[in-house]
């Protein structure tokens, strides 16, 4: 993959934001308390990812849509920010996590979205690319319903981070059957995120190498998501990054 140089802002968030390694320790904080405080978590990783989609286009006036969004906090904080944003989900109980209700939100599989030929200015999606059996072909559906010169911003737990196996972490590094079993015998249910149905492993390599071969687009940016700014030469060194990598962010402009 050649080297991504850093984009300018184009937008400027509305109110003051941690930045930097406060950033960061503020993110790993958000998720130690996600079991306790979903609705505060996952609110304020929204407000960070709209931040952070500020510096790829406008968001004011934007259409958008979160692909995999659940119960629609980024499509929220979208909102927020001057964006129509929808959520789009394939399970509609996801729709009404945290008991939220859901708000311009459409039960749709990420596969086969009720979305026209380049209608959208931006598709994201959020951790929701490790789930999905076919990931390439789930990547090829957002860059269709995104406009020329959209974007698509992709978020993905890698699986050789220490995160990747989800619940079952760290343990998955010994293999995602016997991690799920390990839980189950410590916990007494089965995980929700379970190897090989609800939660396969994708490497940081591949899907550069995805994007690469991929003539609809053109790579914008690609970066440790949850990282400071200054971890990014982190993404370029194989073998290291697919551990090293808590969260890849991918930035990709509709040709």
């Amino acid at each position: 993959m050649a080297a991504v140089a850093p984009v300018a802002p184009v937008g400027r968030p509305s109110a003051a934001h941690p930045t930097g390694i406060r950033r960061s320790w503020q993110i790993f904080q958000a998720m130690r308390r996600e079991q306790v405080d979903p609705n505060g978590t996952y609110a304020f990783l929204a407000d960070d990812t709209a931040r952070m989609l500020h510096r790829y286009l406008p968001l004011a006036g934007a259409t958008a849509i979160d692909v995999g969004g659940g119960p629609g906090y980024t499509a929220e904080a979208l909102r927020a920010a001057g964006a129509a944003a929808f959520t789009v989900d394939p399970f509609v109980e996801e729709l009404s996590l945290h008991g939220r209700t859901p708000v311009d939100a459409v039960v749709g599989d990420g596969l086969r979205l009720p979305v026209a030929d380049g209608a959208l200015d931006l598709a994201c999606t959020l951790n929701a690319l490790e789930h999905v059996a076919t990931p390439w072909s789930f990547l090829e559906e957002l860059v269709r319903v995104v406009r020329s010169g959209g974007i698509v911003f992709v978020g993905v737990t890698n699986w050789l981070s220490p995160w990747g196996g989800h619940e079952t972490s760290p343990w998955h590094y010994l293999g995602g059957e016997r991690a799920a079993r390990r839980y189950h015998a410590k916990r007494g249910v089965e995980p929700k995120n379970r190897y090989g149905t609800s939660l396969f492993p994708v490497g940081i390599g591949e899907i550069l190498h995805w994007a690469d071969g991929c003539g609809d687009v053109r790579v914008v940016d690609a970066f440790p998501r949850y990282y400071p700014r200054w971890c990014r030469p982190l993404v370029a060194v194989p073998g290291i990054r697919e551990v090293a990598t808590w969260n890849l962010g991918l930035v990709l402009e509709r040709r």
